[in-house]
């Protein structure tokens, strides 16, 4: 096995394989990236047994075939620490050394036979729905920010993909929540007929992200019984889904919500990260004084002290007094894209409805706190 590719096309695919292998893994073939020389191309393989990362490379030259597997942390650290746009010289000089040589630079990695490496063999009969990039890209960043981290819930480690048919139109509708807020965010699709709901895992979405940021590729989608795989150009990613039942959302979102507050999302954001500031805590609770032309927000902290500041704002109701979760609130108002932000409110204790004036599919529902 031997072969000349450019530095910078190799430490992209590896970049995408960090996101993957497991640093610390019981089983070490799963720390490796598998590298197969084929038809003339260069495939780079990662798996932590959940999720199975593929890139099919062309711009290779490949003077032998053949394949092996040796450290994805090492090799990518090696190459990041390469000057750009070098020459890399890879041969595999016995089962268990593979020789890296660049510039002046020669490196002797050691390798595990790809016999180990785990292998997969997935049918996917459904129809591949194709998707727009950058609107499923901002569906998942809209939504990735209410999975929760509670173990003990697995089944809302994720964001849950489904249809919905909303005035003789098809939706996916991605929604995320950890019982304290919930974000729901579509977009319109076509050919979503044999689309089964499931959960995307959190790490999937995580890596789904970063792909999708760096490639303007088209998006295909294709799903099975237990596993969905996404296609980018010459990425493939297929995840496991998470095996469990979504609990029924829309019971949580507030329909009779008519005490509306508008104020400038920017203002806000900043205001909080102000008053919060004299916390160590960044979690700790943020009071609204909420009147009919202005905020006034406060934070309280027993060890460090108290900051207060007043926005201008619009309420249509009495003055109101409620309590959130910093932090969550300054995460739900960064995807706001409006200018204005909208929160639809009842009274001090129920859940409170943000709405993106700029964006219709998609809304959040955050719980207030006792302080």
């Amino acid at each position: 096995m031997q072969f000349v590719i450019k530095r910078d096309i190799l430490l992209k695919s590896l970049n995408y394989v960090q996101g993957v292998v497991e640093k610390k893994n019981t089983l070490p073939i799963l720390s490796n990236v598998l590298l197969q020389l084929k038809n003339k191309k260069l495939s780079v393989v990662a798996t932590d047994l959940d999720i199975v990362f593929y890139d099919i490379i062309s711009d290779v030259k490949i003077i032998n075939e053949g394949s092996t597997t040796t450290s994805a942390a090492i090799l990518y650290d090696i190459l990041r620490k390469i000057s750009s746009n070098s020459e890399l010289n890879f041969e595999l000089k016995s089962q268990n050394k593979l020789s890296l040589k660049s510039d002046n630079a020669d490196f002797n990695l050691l390798c595990l036979p790809t016999d180990n490496f785990p292998t997969f063999s997935d049918q996917f009969n459904s129809s591949e729905i194709i998707l727009n990039n950058s609107s499923f890209l901002k569906l998942l960043n809209k939504t990735k920010i209410s999975i929760s981290n509670d173990d003990t819930r697995h089944y809302l480690n994720g964001i849950y993909l489904h249809t919905n048919n909303l005035n003789g139109k098809n939706y996916l509708t991605g929604v995320a929540t950890d019982s304290h807020r919930l974000s729901s965010s579509s977009l319109e699709v076509q050919n979503m007929n044999d689309f089964s709901p499931l959960i995307l895992p959190r790490k999937t979405v995580y890596q789904l992200c970063s792909l999708l940021a760096d490639n303007t590729d088209q998006l295909s989608m294709q799903s099975s019984e237990n596993k969905i795989k996404f296609s980018l150009g010459n990425i493939t990613l297929i995840s496991k889904v998470i095996d469990g039942k979504f609990p029924d959302y829309r019971k949580v979102v507030p329909s009779n919500n008519e005490k509306i507050l508008s104020l400038p999302t920017k203002d806000f954001i900043s205001s909080i990260e102000r008053v919060t500031s004299v916390s160590l805590d960044r979690k700790e609770g943020v009071k609204l004084l909420i009147n009919n032309n202005n905020v006034q927000l406060t934070v309280n902290s027993a060890n460090s002290g108290e900051g207060n500041e007043v926005i201008k704002a619009n309420f249509n109701s009495e003055n109101l007094n409620i309590s959130f979760n910093s932090k969550y609130l300054i995460e739900i108002a960064s995807e706001v894209s409006a200018k204005e932000l909208r929160m639809n409110l009842k009274d001090s204790v129920s859940p409170v409805l943000i709405e993106d004036t700029n964006d219709k599919n998609s809304y959040y529902v955050i719980m207030p706190m006792k302080i």
